[in-house]
């Protein structure tokens, strides 16, 4: 069988993540990162684009890989409008939406589709994008609010929830489309999704609406309280976002967004430290319980991953008021880097088709 390289582009905050792929196994990978000051000198996230396309071409260069030797590239998903769940072509009007994003979905993420066309387009190579944080598959009922202006939206960790489900499909022996489970990813956000026959048919809002605190999101906040917030006179709408996105959770309370920070100060006897880190996964067990209403049911299966999924002091707070309603099965890290070459790689070998956006 013929064996196909993919190159894959990982873009987040204050690193870009680039691996390249021999079918499943990589053969050259890094987290390559970027200093807070360095960011800084950007004053928007599209102005990062060459600093962060010329640090993935070095990386090239550095473990002396042709562009004309790669088969595909796959770019990180970005802040698009609402779609289905798919491996999408990189096309026209996708890079023009995410040149031009609104502020709202002016995020880092957005760079992975554009380096991965820059780089594919000179060589004729097809580059694509996998579950992006858009996706939304969420069924009508689940999308009502409390009030008509607006309706509940799927905003999640959508390529590490569905790369979570194929593994516990596999562990599981049985096909994702035929399961009901309840996955979280746990990092920097936190998203808690309901699956039913293969579709995320429900999600907390990870990045400003409900759900439970994160390392450095707020979650779900009484609505009053944020009001008066907003009328305060403390904060301009960017302050106050950037405080509820990115500063809040364990940032806010302890000063850091490091859970083995936290840890260590829980060991050395910070009883507040403890409560906190214990109230995050306080919270992430009552969206889970929340979710497996949707399923009418018993899950199937439970199943934690993202970096908090390391922590064992967190995982096991959480075990003690899920596990009687299912098996938790706990794959730690994101492995995106892995599910974006699987995708490609289901492609290349013709067993998913490529969607347009």
């Amino acid at each position: 069988m013929k064996r196909f390289r993919t190159m894959i582009i990982n873009p987040g905050s204050t690193s870009t993540k680039v691996a390249v792929f021999e079918d499943e196994q990589p053969i050259a990978s890094e987290a390559i990162q970027h200093g807070h000051a360095e960011i800084a000198t950007f004053p928007r996230i599209p102005d990062q684009y060459a600093f962060r396309r010329d640090a993935v071409l070095a990386f090239l260069q550095r473990h002396g890989i042709g562009v004309d030797t790669l088969d595909a590239v796959v770019g990180r998903g970005g802040l698009l409008r609402p779609l289905d769940s798919g491996i999408y072509a990189i096309n026209s009007r996708m890079l023009d939406e995410l040149r031009n994003p609104d502020k709202e979905r002016d995020h880092v993420v957005n760079l992975g589709a554009l380096i991965a066309d820059e780089i594919a387009r000179p060589v004729a190579i097809p580059a694509y994008i996998l579950d992006p944080v858009c996706v939304d598959e969420l069924e009508p009922i689940a999308r009502i609010a409390g009030l008509p202006d607006f309706e509940r939206r799927s905003f999640a960790h959508v390529l590490s929830l569905k790369a979570a489900a194929r593994r516990a499909s596999a562990d599981l022996g049985s096909p994702y489309g035929r399961l009901k489970m309840v996955i979280v990813h746990m990092g920097g956000g936190i998203s808690v999704s309901a699956h039913v026959h293969g579709r995320m048919v429900d999600v907390n809002q990870a990045l400003d609406g409900t759900g439970p605190f994160s390392p450095e999101r707020v979650g779900g906040l009484p609505f009053g309280d944020v009001m008066r917030l907003c009328y305060s006179g403390q904060y301009t709408y960017e302050e106050l976002f950037a405080r509820l996105t990115r500063r809040g959770g364990l940032l806010a309370h302890l000063g850091t967004n490091d859970a083995r920070e936290t840890e260590r100060r829980i060991a050395a006897g910070d009883e507040r430290a403890r409560l906190v880190y214990e109230a995050m996964a306080y919270q992430i067990a009552k969206e889970i319980g929340l979710m497996a209403t949707v399923l009418k049911g018993r899950p199937d299966a439970i199943v934690l991953t993202g970096g908090l999924a390391h922590s064992s002091m967190l995982v096991g707070w959480i075990r003690e008021r899920v596990e009687w309603m299912a098996r938790v099965w706990v794959y730690p890290g994101e492995d995106e880097m892995l599910a974006m070459a699987q995708g490609g790689l289901r492609v290349l070998r013709g067993q998913e088709e490529v969607r347009e956006y």
